[in-house]
């Protein structure tokens, strides 16, 4: 297994917590950064079997106060990026007759104010899930995504809010949430390895909500 991350602090951080990953430093909003690491990990692995596009971008402002930078962020780790890998991994996804597993959001779906631009980025990632899907049928590759809600995961820390203000957020989104919590990161994760599990061989353009009730809302 290989995983990837943009800075040297945060590949080194990875190395640290998981020495059985093999990490390779990559920016996936750079087409030939992700294409170098791809085909680095095909050459060691001799494979490839599962990309999962789990690089993301989240950062909230209202449409009077969005800039074009938050804008431009969240297109291109969420939409270009998850393009850009895909696009490198897919000789070796087709050979293997693999899989893709898109990490989406509730927020591709369900409308929230000051939300709009990540949620139109994950809206956009969906829409690619099952375009995707129908495209590469024939070569064997499956395509599916898992639309988590919120979740305990470090971005919110780089949302460039005050302590008190990430504490609010999360507060915000577990009031909506029917489970009355967020999740662990291994409850998400879960359902991502199910996806890619190479006996589920009947599932593919799907969009799951993993989201402890979050969409009903």
């Amino acid at each position: 297994m290989f995983g990837t991350a943009r800075s040297p602090d945060t590949l080194a951080a990875a190395r640290a917590r998981d020495a059985r990953l093999g990490w390779l430093q990559a920016d996936v909003s750079r087409a030939a950064e992700v294409k170098a690491a791809v085909e680095a990990m095909v050459r060691e692995a001799g494979r490839l079997d599962v990309l999962v596009n789990n690089a993301g971008v989240f950062q909230f402002a209202s449409l009077e106060r969005v800039s074009e930078a938050l804008m431009r962020a969240q297109f291109e780790v969420n939409v270009y990026g998850a393009t850009f890998a895909a696009q490198a991994a897919l000789p070796a996804l087709k050979a293997s007759r693999g899989t893709i597993v898109n990490i989406s959001s509730a927020a591709g779906h369900k409308p929230a104010p000051g939300g709009s631009h990540y949620g139109a980025s994950k809206a956009a990632l969906e829409s690619l899930t099952r375009s995707w899907a129908l495209e590469l049928a024939s070569d064997g590759v499956r395509v599916n995504a898992v639309a988590a809600g919120a979740t305990e995961t470090p971005g919110f820390d780089k949302m460039g809010l005050p302590p008190e203000k990430v504490a609010s957020a999360k507060g915000a989104f577990v009031a909506e949430v029917p489970l009355g919590r967020m999740a662990a990161p291994g409850e998400v994760a879960r359902w991502i390895v199910a996806l890619a599990d190479p006996e589920v061989t009947w599932v593919t353009g799907a969009v799951f909500a993993i989201d402890g009730g979050m969409s009903l809302t």
